[in-house]
C-alpha cells in the first residue's frame, strides 16, 4: 500500500490479494479429497476446517470494510493472519493416531 497507507482502494486491493491465496488453498485442498475420496486421511484431518472456512469471509468483509473504515479492513485482515499463526495440529494428530 506504500504512500496511499489506509486509503480506501488500496486496502481493498490488498484484501483482493490476500482473498487469492485463500480461494486457492480451498480449491487445492479439495481437489486433493477429491482424488483421495472422502474418507482420506486428509479429509478427516480437515473436518469442519474452520479457519480455511472464516479466512475468505473475513477477507471479503475486510475488503467491504476498506470502503467504510480502512481500519477496520485491516483489523480484519490482522485477525486471518493471528488465527493462521496458531499452532494447528489437527493433520499431526490425525496421522500420530495411525
Amino acid at each position: 500500500m506504500g504512500q496511499n497507507f489506509l486509503a480506501a482502494v488500496p486496502t481493498a486491493a490488498y484484501g483482493g490479494v490476500l482473498l487469492t491465496p485463500a480461494i486457492a488453498f480451498y480449491m487445492l485442498q479439495r481437489a486433493i479429497i477429491r482424488g483421495q475420496g472422502e474418507k482420506s486421511v486428509l479429509a478427516e484431518a480437515l473436518g469442519a476446517d474452520l479457519k480455511g472456512r472464516i479466512s475468505p469471509v473475513l477477507y471479503v468483509a475486510g475488503t467491504a470494510l476498506a470502503f467504510v473504515d480502512p481500519w477496520l479492513s485491516m483489523a480484519a485482515y490482522l485477525l486471518v493472519a493471528i488465527l493462521w499463526l496458531i499452532p494447528d495440529q489437527r493433520i499431526a494428530n490425525v496421522i500420530g493416531r495411525e
